[in-house]
C-alpha cells in the first residue's frame, strides 16, 4: 500500500505548476537539500512551505541570483570567491 500524500507536500508536477521551475531543477533542489523533500520510490515529494521560501529568496535576489561572486555563496563554500581562496578552478 502506498503512503498518501499529506497536506503541505507536493509532487514535482504540482511544484512545477506552482513555481514554473522545471522538474529537473526541482529534483536537483531536492537532492541537494536546498528544499525540504522526501524521496518516495522514484518520485520526490517537496515541502510546499520550504519550496515557497526558496522561491521568495530567489525572487528577492533578482538579477543577483546569477552572480557567482555573491557573498552567500562564498559563506557556504560555493561560488567563485570560495574557489579563488581555495585555489580551485572556476
Amino acid at each position: 500500500m502506498t503512503e498518501p500524500i499529506t497536506e503541505g507536500w507536493l509532487t514535482t508536477y504540482q511544484a512545477r505548476s506552482l513555481t514554473n521551475y522545471t522538474s529537473a531543477y526541482l529534483r536537483r533542489l531536492a537532492s541537494q537539500g536546498q528544499v525540504e523533500a522526501r524521496k518516495v520510490g522514484r518520485d520526490w515529494l517537496i515541502n510546499q512551505e520550504s519550496l515557497m521560501a526558496y522561491k521568495r529568496g530567489m525572487d528577492a535576489l533578482g538579477d543577483q541570483r546569477h552572480n557567482p561572486w555573491r557573498d552567500d555563496l562564498a559563506e557556504r563554500g560555493r561560488g567563485r570567491q570560495s574557489q579563488a581562496k581555495s585555489g580551485g578552478e572556476a
